[in-house]
């Protein structure tokens, strides 16, 4: 028999495990996520849009220090949120890898 806390904890335990998993933007909360972090976006969408494109322009100086080359995906996804074109090739690309990484069968 389980009482009401160990029904509590298991919840708990679900939504960890659910969030831990996911990537994208909560719009409900206007927030980032990215598996168990998240993080503020701007609620306007000029901040956004300089947002992504900086992180898009130095993502793609990479090769230099500090910089690195996972600021492109990371600008690519911050530039979903407003741009068409961006949120289309995320969805694509999250079709192909729950495709690829689905149960067999």
């Amino acid at each position: 028999m389980t009482n009401s806390n160990d029904r509590q904890e298991t919840r708990g335990n679900e939504k960890r495990r659910r969030r831990a998993g996911r990537f994208g933007i909560d719009h409900i909360n206007h927030r980032l996520v990215l598996g168990s972090f998240s993080i503020d976006m701007p609620r306007s969408r000029i901040g956004r849009m300089a947002i992504g494109a900086a992180l898009v322009l130095c993502g793609l100086l990479g090769f230099l220090p500090i910089l690195g080359f996972w600021m492109l995906p990371l600008g690519l996804l911050v530039l979903s949120h407003d741009l068409s074109i961006a949120r289309r090739l995320r969805r694509r690309l999250a079709v192909w890898w729950h495709r690829r990484r689905g149960p067999a069968g």
